[in-house]
């Protein structure tokens, strides 16, 4: 009897490039059957691990990936191994995501994609990152490479999900390899882990202890400080925050909102829910501004109606904004202190410099995010955790009055999540400061939730 030859192959594997190399060599064999989770904390290297196991990188020496497909019909790598990274997964490789930057433009024809039904220009977010698991499914892949799959998915999404991989693995021989940012992630089919900090070593999942979680109370702590001193000076007449008074949207023949009333008073904090393409992004994007629509709807935000001579930037001032449409549209290789002084005027790129004490502002968030060792980095060389931390003090950086965190957790590992929690409640303990929250774990809501908008798909 032979032996074993593995799927996937790596011996002391040093990227060329210094920017693309673990902390260790990597050395791994990963055979047939295995269905294997990476996990490790933010930073630790998980991406760069799956970018070495792709050969997205020349090795030193003349070192290669080596691959085995047993019972394969296709004879390229490139048909064997989908990967799916964070962006990919909401559509950036190809014309969807160029139709989901502009989908408030509502310019759909009858070129524009459609899928089910629907043109992708109306697609929520989390619908767009099914369309794609779908689509890379269709090519019957030997081996399926999702990074952070189920981010962004509703409960029933993500059950449909870890349902279809299981059927897959179990009738059609696919193997898979997830990267996850919290143990919780990791589905039942998994069979080994692999554990990135500082090295990366393949073990069987049932030796496997997942760390402690931090729990709230051990990770409390004074984030906040003195809070900052404009909060609290809208007049009078701006407490009441938003009002929606009937609102309605629709794109083409897909309604997304009907007829919705809602008001929003200074000091609440709103839970906003609902299942993936119910409407949660098209609403935070009225309170944005960012959607043309909204004049034609009777929308009041800071105490006065939309369309009565304010501009985009008089309502931005306000507002606080991290989601994760934000995050896969941010491709400015910019510095991180950069990004986070774009914050201070409401724009992607820096192109009014920071004056000095606008500049210690941004490298006192950055450090309340522990991120201030990050400042000088470039945005694209950090981690998806990293970038997501830095987009949270981007969002808090001028003390807004209104803050809107569409999914803020999305690829923090435990610590960080709960770091990020802190200062959250520690800002909205302020009495005037108003927090909506999107969040398809309600377990991971900060404390002082006044109330919840549960929106529902037609």
């Amino acid at each position: 009897m032979g032996c074993k030859i593995p799927v996937i192959q790596v011996e002391n594997g040093v990227p060329r490039h210094p920017e693309h190399r673990m902390a260790e060599p990597v050395t791994l064999d990963i055979f047939d059957g295995e269905q294997v989770a990476i996990v490790g904390p933010n930073a630790s290297g998980k991406t760069r691990l799956v970018e070495i196991l792709t050969g997205r990188w020349p090795l030193l020496n003349g070192n290669e990936v080596r691959y085995h497909f047993p019972g394969s019909e296709h004879r390229l790598v490139s048909e064997n191994i989908k990967l799916i990274t964070f962006r990919d997964s909401y559509g950036d490789s190809d014309s969807a995501y160029y139709l989901q930057q502009r989908w408030n433009q509502h310019d759909i024809d009858e070129s524009t994609p459609m899928v089910d039904g629907q043109y992708i220009i109306s697609l929520s977010s989390g619908e767009l990152r099914k369309y794609q698991l779908r689509k890379a499914l269709t090519s019957h892949p030997r081996l399926l490479i999702l990074d952070n799959p189920f981010i962004g998915l509703d409960n029933e999404a993500r059950r449909q999900l870890r349902t279809t991989l299981d059927e897959l693995i179990r009738n059609e021989g696919m193997q898979v390899i997830l990267v996850v940012s919290r143990d919780r992630d990791i589905p039942d089919f998994i069979t080994h882990i692999i554990r990135v900090e500082p090295g990366c070593h393949l073990m069987p999942k049932q030796p496997y202890l997942p760390e402690k979680a931090i729990t709230h109370s051990e990770k409390r702590q004074d984030t906040y400080g003195e809070m900052p001193r404009h909060i609290g000076e809208l007049t009078d007449a701006a407490a009441c925050v938003l009002k929606f008074n009937h609102v309605t949207i629709r794109y083409g023949s897909r309604t997304i909102l009907r007829d919705l009333n809602w008001t929003v008073h200074r000091g609440e904090h709103w839970w906003l829910s609902g299942a993936n393409g119910s409407g949660k992004s098209t609403l935070l994007s009225l309170v944005c501004a960012d959607n043309p629509q909204a004049y034609a709807c009777d929308i009041e935000l800071f105490g006065r109606r939309r369309g009565t001579g304010e501009s985009i930037w008089d309502i931005k001032r306000h507002i606080g904004y991290v989601s994760p449409e934000m995050h896969r549209a941010y491709l400015r290789d910019l510095p991180a202190i950069d990004i986070v002084a774009s914050g201070l005027h409401d724009s992607v790129g820096l192109y009014v410099r920071p004056r000095p004490e606008q500049q210690d502002t941004c490298l006192t968030w950055m450090q309340r995010f522990g991120i201030e060792h990050l400042a000088n980095r470039t945005f694209l060389c950090m981690s998806s955790g990293e970038q997501r931390l830095c987009l949270l003090a981007r969002a808090f950086v001028k003390s807004p009055d209104l803050l809107i965190l569409d999914e803020p957790f999305h690829g923090l590992d435990d610590e960080r999540r709960l770091l990020a929690t802190a200062i959250i409640e520690d800002y909205c303990s302020h009495p005037d400061v108003t927090l909506i929250i999107v969040s398809h774990y309600d377990d991971e809501l900060p404390a002082g939730i006044t109330h919840r908008l549960e929106l529902t798909r037609e």
